[in-house]
């Protein structure tokens, strides 16, 4: 189980169960239509949900790259000293500390509204200084970039110079075909990524959407809006089925873990 792919799909599912510690509250402020539980804990829940959306997309663009460079080295015939395990983990530790850095503005601005009408009815949000709709406009726009349009950008570019690059290899070159387990691997990356952003493709747009219409809250509208944020959310929770499924190590892995656990 100690691979480098292993160690980027456990900090993967790591990010994706950061959801799990933000939902329970999520729900509770839902039902109670206001934010019972104070400041602080108002900063860590919006800075761990901004956690989500940008380490989940970020350890998805490493693990390209790291595809791209093992199908690179195997069209060069080339061994890959440098990739490994320890290597991985200096790595994962890289991308978290660069989201913890991307996403500090999130936890500075992040605090309790007091409604004027109803000085009881309180709301965890995002509290932006004057003007508030240019920052609430700059804040989207950090997201969408930052957390979609370059990590994306990178991955597509990636993967198709992948593909032109096993499309062109010569079987009768020293780089032979890849094995069956590099294509294994590199079949289930893509496929992570492709439910990825299925599920986060709309959150983004609907930035888009945001950023360029004055639409009016309707509930049409809120019932979108619901959906859209829990099919990003169902991104979290299909992860480790497809994990199950497609990795055959992964399996039989957690199937030993379990036996050990019995006996």
């Amino acid at each position: 189980m100690k691979t480098v792919t292993n160690m980027f799909i456990l900090n993967l599912a790591i990010a994706d169960d950061l959801f799990t510690l933000v939902l329970p509250i999520n729900i509770a402020e839902h039902l109670l239509h206001y934010w019972p539980f104070g400041e602080a804990l108002c900063k860590i829940i919006l800075s761990i949900d901004h956690y989500n959306i940008f380490s989940s997309i970020y350890f998805l663009t490493v693990m390209s790259v790291d595809r791209y460079l093992v199908v690179l080295a195997t069209v060069r015939s080339k061994r890959m000293p440098h990739r490994t395990y320890r290597a991985a983990k200096t790595v994962s530790v890289c991308v978290w500390l660069l989201v913890i850095v991307i996403v500090m503005p999130f936890t500075v601005f992040a605090g309790i509204y007091v409604s004027p009408d109803d000085p009881e009815r309180k709301s965890c949000v995002l509290s932006f200084p004057s003007p508030e709709s240019f920052w609430f406009k700059a804040s989207r726009i950090y997201t969408l970039l930052l957390g979609f349009a370059f990590p994306v950008s990178t991955i597509c570019i990636l993967y198709t110079v992948m593909l032109y690059k096993l499309r062109n290899m010569r079987l009768n070159s020293n780089a032979k075909a890849l094995d069956k387990a590099k294509k294994k691997v590199t079949v289930m990356v893509f496929i992570v990524l492709a439910v990825c952003l299925f599920c986060w493709t709309p959150f983004h747009l609907s930035t888009i959407v945001a950023l360029t219409t004055d639409l009016t809250t309707t509930p049409l509208v809120i019932g979108i809006s619901y959906f859209i944020t829990s099919l990003s959310y169902a991104n979290s929770c299909l992860n480790p089925f497809l994990y199950a499924f497609l990795d055959d190590s992964f399996r039989k892995a957690f199937k030993k873990m379990l036996e050990c656990r019995q006996s």
